[in-house]
């Protein structure tokens, strides 16, 4: 409008983008870490004890510790940007094994990618997550969880050995930091926005 000779424009309205996102992988790979690491609210946890009655199903070969196993999933969410110009990231962890996997169309339904943990100890566990998400095409990188202990890995030994194609990044990661598992989503938004050009920009520096 004109007041007092003067042109008054109106103020840019901020911008809001929310996106859904998930972390899978196989079981023990430290999904549930990830989540609770990055999550800027209490994160809902599925975890239930591991029982007798599953050990025949479900293999915890090389993670014989493990005493709790996410059953549905796990959520939480974090925000990128400032007041102006915000992307809010809804994440849900999978289940890891495979007698879930029924779950896994639910949960990525809407979701823009995928970030597939993977142990460097048990790597070929990695491979039926990465099978899904080539089948439905749907964006993914591979995180490479560093677990204390584990043997270190070049970002192409671990491309070769689960026989990635050049297009799908892989990045190592502490699913215990939240400055590295931050990171890790930060590059799967950036490859999903780069894989599907429709999605809308995002902001993409320090969490809110």
């Amino acid at each position: 409008m004109i007041k007092e000779g003067r042109t008054v424009q109106q103020a840019a309205r901020p911008t809001s983008t929310a996106v859904k996102i998930l972390v899978a992988g196989a079981l023990a790979v430290g999904k549930t870490t990830l989540v609770a690491s990055v999550s800027e609210i209490r994160p809902l946890t599925t975890e239930e004890k591991l029982t007798v009655a599953s050990a025949a199903t479900d293999d915890l070969t090389g993670v014989e510790s493990k005493a709790t196993t996410t059953v549905a999933f796990d959520f939480g969410r974090i925000t990128f940007g400032g007041p102006d110009d915000l992307l809010t990231l809804y994440v849900f962890g999978t289940p890891g094994q495979e007698r879930f996997t029924y779950l896994w169309d639910g949960l990525a339904a809407g979701a823009i990618g995928a970030v597939v943990l993977a142990d460097t100890r048990r790597l070929e566990d990695s491979f039926a997550c990465l099978d899904y998400f080539e089948a439905r095409r749907l964006p993914f990188i591979v995180a490479v969880n560093e677990f204390d202990g584990a043997d270190r890995y070049h970002v192409d030994e671990v491309r070769d050995a689960l026989e990635l194609k050049p297009r799908v990044p892989v990045v190592l990661c502490d699913a215990r930091s939240r400055t590295s598992a931050t990171a890790t989503l930060s590059a799967l938004v950036r490859h999903a926005l780069h894989s599907l050009p429709h999605a809308a920009p995002s902001p993409l520096g320090a969490p809110a």
